[in-house]
């Protein structure tokens, strides 16, 4: 496991933006499998998106065209820039690694049991 420490959740109106990012130590943003999931109140934790060992993404289909997962190895940090916010967006966001090299065929998304390592969370509230 490792240690992963998520930022950038806050309170935003309908249709705009925040940007998410998540730190990791030394090579895990590199070489690992990484996603962003999210949990609704009383619900299980969904997979947002993800970026693979290659920088292959993918995404669930209710935020395609909306939210981009990115990566920037020489500061360790993955990112989630969220546009176009929505109410239906307000969740807890996690930002989890898979502590092995893994390639994904680009299809959303690897399950949360094949993850390891999870942050804290971080909220997001879109409000009307």
């Amino acid at each position: 496991q490792v240690q992963l420490v998520e930022s950038g959740g806050g309170s935003v109106t309908a249709g705009g933006s925040l940007r998410l990012s998540c730190v990791a130590p030394g090579n895990v943003i590199r070489t690992y499998l990484m996603a962003w999931f999210r949990q609704f109140p009383g619900k299980e934790r969904e997979a947002v998106a993800d970026i693979d060992s290659g920088g292959t993404t993918s995404y669930t289909d209710s935020v395609k065209g909306r939210f981009t997962i990115s990566k920037d190895n020489a500061k360790n940090t993955l990112y989630l820039q969220m546009s176009a916010l929505e109410r239906e967006d307000t969740a807890v966001y996690y930002c989890a690694a898979h502590s092995v090299p893994y390639y994904t065929n680009g299809i959303c998304c690897v399950p949360q049991n094949a993850y390891d390592s999870w942050g804290q969370g971080t909220q997001v509230t879109v409000s009307s």
